[in-house]
């Protein structure tokens, strides 16, 4: 979901869940569901991956449905650095509940929503189907990395009844994994018991719009526990806090996104779980190197 070229990224077949409820306070809060599956494949020198995400936006006013198909291909710069290049493309569904729609015409001054309205539904229905493709590419070492990614590169026209561009977004992203062991800090290879900081960094641009998240791990095994914080330049958004549970085989995952702009936490803020399956793959695969991610 964030960069097609981290498709295969553990290497072995691995499988994600998501659930996010934004807003729960409020009337009309955005649900998303997000599953995804992929793994690293030799023949193909690199990543494939396949992800379906389903977003509700006001109580299923407006829903809009995504499958798409990955492939990222793998090559090695010397001994410690790879890097990797992925397409994503994207069947995008967009759908308008007209029954759940309000509009001016309706409203009373005193006693509010009680008029029917004149507007017509419209003749080509309230369906928006298109499709949509993104690119990125990630540099990394055993223990760092570093991502640019583009979304929506055909700026396709999602528009119910007038022409509306969805506009392009580019991200760009770091992270890094810091063994603070003591002496043993010194080792390379990641191991799922060590003790280690995970700093990382990330910048969104979509049409006039910016985006800055940024925050850090704390890996003690088997648990794991973080903080973000998310601003636009100009305002900021919120503070996530997250608690994980980590075996090799899973990783269980919540967080809490507490609102500290003006909107203040009456929101609710916004709760996620994730769920991530880590299979066991074959011998010829555990060539390849893992994104630190």
């Amino acid at each position: 979901y964030l960069n097609p070229a981290m498709a295969g990224a553990p290497v072995c077949p691995r499988l994600i869940l998501n659930y996010r409820n934004q807003w729960p306070s409020i009337s009309g809060q955005y649900v998303t569901y997000n599953a995804s599956y992929d793994q690293h494949v030799d023949a193909l020198s690199g990543g494939i991956g396949v992800l379906v995400n389903v977003d509700r936006a006001g109580e299923g006013t407006l829903s809009t449905t995504m499958a798409s198909g990955i492939y990222s291909f793998r090559t090695q710069l010397g001994s410690k650095f790879s890097l990797k290049a992925g397409i994503q493309a994207t069947f995008l569904q967009k759908n308008l509940d007209w029954t759940k729609l309000t509009f001016p015409d309706q409203i009373d001054p005193r006693h509010g929503f009680v008029f029917n309205t004149n507007e017509i539904y419209p003749s080509d229905g309230l369906v928006k189907t298109m499709a949509d493709f993104a690119a990125g590419t990630v540099l990394y070492s055993e223990r760092f990395f570093v991502g640019f990614a583009a979304h929506h590169l055909t700026t396709p026209n999602e528009g119910f009844i007038s022409y509306s561009e969805l506009p392009l977004k580019m991200t760009a992203h770091a992270g890094a994994i810091i063994n603070i062991e003591g002496r043993r800090s010194r080792k390379h290879s990641i191991s799922i018991d060590e003790t280690s900081i995970s700093p990382n960094i990330m910048f969104q641009k979509q049409g006039e719009f910016e985006q800055l998240n940024y925050g850090v791990y704390l890996n003690k095994y088997p648990f794991v526990v973080g903080t973000w914080f998310r601003q636009n330049f100009d305002n900021p958004d919120a503070i996530i806090v997250l608690l994980g549970f980590v075996q090799s085989s899973f990783k269980f995952g919540y967080s809490y996104d507490l609102t500290v702009s003006k909107l203040t936490n009456a929101s609710g803020g916004a709760h996620e779980f994730s769920l991530a399956i880590q299979f066991e793959c074959s011998q010829k695969q555990k060539r390849a190197k893992q994104i630190p991610c």
